[in-house]
């Protein structure tokens, strides 16, 4: 079974199909090459990324590092004595008491800030809520890049005093932007610091607030050991304050994509990839504290974007040679085709055909150009000799009709001999003329090949009839035809030869048992004449069938049913004939099947 699909390339001729062609070829080149770029600067990423993650990792923990020996000597200086046993608000000291208490602190902070390791020093200094000026003597002029211990007033308290001692002695850093009120400070002093409460550890309360500043000069130099490719190094708090960078130019908070959300994780690392960067982000929620690297794709992309032109180049190059080979075969194969297809529209049969064009090639090509001129020379003589032909024809026809005269002469001389024999009271041999003067009559049918229904049956009664007579058969014919399908048209003598062979090979020596029936049926789409006879012979039904159906034709088998077969194919179709079978009751049935659409004849 055929499936009702077709090919969309049909409705395209052959140049359409070439340019398409090449786009199919070509197309395809262009996407690979711009998907095996975005996978490669893909993978790049990734790998990127992936050493980056380590990277982060090694800074963040030196980071963490630093910040727990801090964290360390902030436990320390919290334990001292002396910083234990200062008490501002205590009206038992002199004032030497408290000048001697201010010089030991100050060289225990001094101590602290001394690096020697040659890296970046760190300022350890204590700040004391002082309400009532009870250390007037100790200077109040603290600076990001110096240790100290400084004692304030109510007027002088600086603005982060208060959040830090809320945290009840837990250590954080603290961008600082005026480590005094902005209108005692001197000079610059914003700094990173980190800032601890100092509690009293024999009664509630808390002494002041450490303060190690100059962290950022600290964490500057962890993040100088990090090298990036045009990349920038922040470390920033949980809500992405910048407390220090390394960076050309960057505000007080870093934007960052949604995708960088961290949402409730506490400790770990995570990376996002953007179209413009990438970001590392080891975080800390417990130090509320992340170490930002933010990597610009493009440099990234630089070597890759080099091996990237030249695949470009490399594609438009195999672009062109595909370009050349295209116009190549164009002038190669479509000039020659497009020529002939000049040469086909405008040939008409019958006309002279030009000389076939000469070409020095073997290929299809040019055996199509010699085929289809060579076809044209030999439709040309087929046309003339049909022209001679139909003459012929002709000429044969208009003999067919004088020859028609002598049958005319013959059944208009057996309707005189029939009235004379009437006249004389010979009414047996009058009727069998007459019949036989009928049969003759139909059977020329004007010209005729297509009859009616009702005029084959007239015949077919005739042929009855003049059998009766001759041989003194007394079988019985009935006939159930409606009126209506009496007017569809079949080839003449058709039923004729298939009441004959009824006759001969069923109901001939069956005396009056024999009996022929003739009927005729109507579908939706057809007609059915069955001839059926109560003959007991037997049938080969095999044979009937192969004799019907068969191209090869076996001439001892005879040629009236066959003739019939394919008259009635040769008018209507080869889906029509007859068949052959067995009735239920014994005796031989044939079917002609014919459309009921050929209805009538004018």
């Amino acid at each position: 079974m055929k499936l009702g699909l077709k090919n969309p390339l049909n409705k395209l001729n052959v140049k359409q199909q070439m340019v398409l062609l090449f786009l199919v070829l070509v197309i395809p080149m262009f996407i690979l090459n711009s998907y095996g770029n975005y996978k490669a600067g893909q993978i790049l990423k990734r790998h990127v990324t992936n050493a980056y993650i380590e990277l982060n990792k090694q800074n963040f923990r030196l980071i963490n590092r630093d910040i727990e020996s801090i964290n360390k000597v902030t436990s320390t200086v919290f334990q001292n004595s002396l910083v234990q046993g200062l008490n501002p608000v205590s009206s038992e000291e002199t004032v030497f008491t408290r000048v001697k208490s201010y010089e030991k602190l100050e060289i225990l902070l001094g101590t602290y800030s001394q690096e020697t390791d040659q890296r970046e020093p760190l300022y350890y200094s204590l700040y004391v809520y002082d309400p009532e000026n009870t250390y007037f003597f100790a200077p109040f002029y603290p600076n990001p890049k110096k240790a100290g211990v400084y004692f304030f007033s109510s007027d002088e308290k600086p603005e982060w005093f208060d959040e830090v001692v809320s945290k009840k002695g837990n250590g954080y850093l603290k961008l600082i932007e005026h480590l005094a009120p902005e209108s005692k400070g001197q000079g610059n002093q914003s700094t990173l610091a980190y800032v601890r409460a100092i509690n009293n550890i024999y009664k509630n309360g808390t002494i002041g607030v450490l303060v190690v500043s100059n962290m950022d000069a600290r964490i500057g130099e962890s993040m100088q050991t990090v090298s990036l490719p045009e990349g920038e190094l922040y470390f920033t708090d949980w809500n992405n304050r910048i407390l220090t960078a390394r960076a050309p130019e960057h505000g007080p908070f870093l934007d960052l994509p949604p995708e960088a959300d961290l949402g409730e994780s506490m400790i770990g690392v995570k990376d996002v990839i953007t179209n413009d960067f990438i970001y590392v982000i080891n975080y800390n929620h417990v130090l509320q504290q992340k170490l930002i690297y933010r990597v610009p794709v493009q440099a990234l992309l630089a070597q890759q974007n080099e091996i990237k032109r030249v695949i470009q180049l490399m594609t438009v190059v195999y672009l062109v040679v595909g370009l050349l080979i295209m116009l190549y075969f164009w002038r190669s194969l479509m000039t020659p085709l497009q020529k002939l297809v000049y040469f086909v529209r405008r040939y008409e049969p019958g006309n002279v055909v030009p000389e076939t064009p000469h070409r020095g090639r073997k290929d299809e090509v040019s055996v199509l150009i010699f085929t289809i001129y060579d076809m044209a020379r030999r439709l040309n003589g087929l046309i003339h000799y049909k022209y001679h032909m139909d003459l012929k024809q002709k000429e044969s026809q208009l003999q067919i009709l004088y020859q028609q005269i002598n049958p005319h002469l013959l059944y208009n001389t057996l309707e005189s001999i029939y009235w004379k024999s009437t006249m004389e009271g010979n009414t047996a041999s009058a009727e069998m003329i007459k019949e036989l003067s009928k049969l003759m009559k139909i059977s020329l049918s004007r010209g005729r090949e297509l009859i009616t229904l009702e005029e084959e049956l007239e015949h077919a009664s005739a042929y009855i009839k003049l059998q009766q007579h001759r041989y003194d058969y007394l079988f019985q014919v009935s006939r159930n035809i409606p009126d209506e399908l009496l007017s569809i048209i079949i080839p003449k003598i058709t039923l004729q030869p298939l009441i004959e062979n009824a006759i001969i090979h069923g109901v001939k020596h069956m005396g009056e048992d024999g009996e022929i029936c003739i009927s005729a049926t109507q579908d939706e789409e057809r007609i059915y004449i069955q001839i059926e006879d109560n003959g007991y012979k037997p049938v080969d039904y095999e044979a009937i069938d192969k004799l019907l159906n068969d191209e090869k034709h076996n001439p001892q088998f005879g040629y009236g049913i066959r003739n019939i077969q394919q008259r009635i194919r040769l008018h209507f179709g080869h889906e029509y004939g007859l068949v052959y079978a067995e009735r239920p009751e014994g005796g031989t049935k044939v079917i002609i099947n014919l459309p009921k659409s050929v209805q009538t004849y004018e």
